[in-house]
């Protein structure tokens, strides 16, 4: 991936972030944590295009 790409897509990640309350963001970064340890980085990646 390009460096290009991956700074668009953080800019746009952190953008949504911004718009979470507290407690959905925690929800949220703890699938991600759960995720992160069961799955391989390549799944996670098919789950997350799967859900846009």
């Amino acid at each position: 991936m390009d460096n290009k790409n991956n700074n668009m897509d953080m800019a746009s990640l952190m953008a949504m972030l911004s718009k979470m309350d507290k407690k959905d963001l925690e929800q949220g970064l703890n699938k991600v944590s759960n995720m992160l340890k069961s799955k391989d980085a390549e799944q996670i990646i098919n789950e997350i295009k799967k859900s846009k």
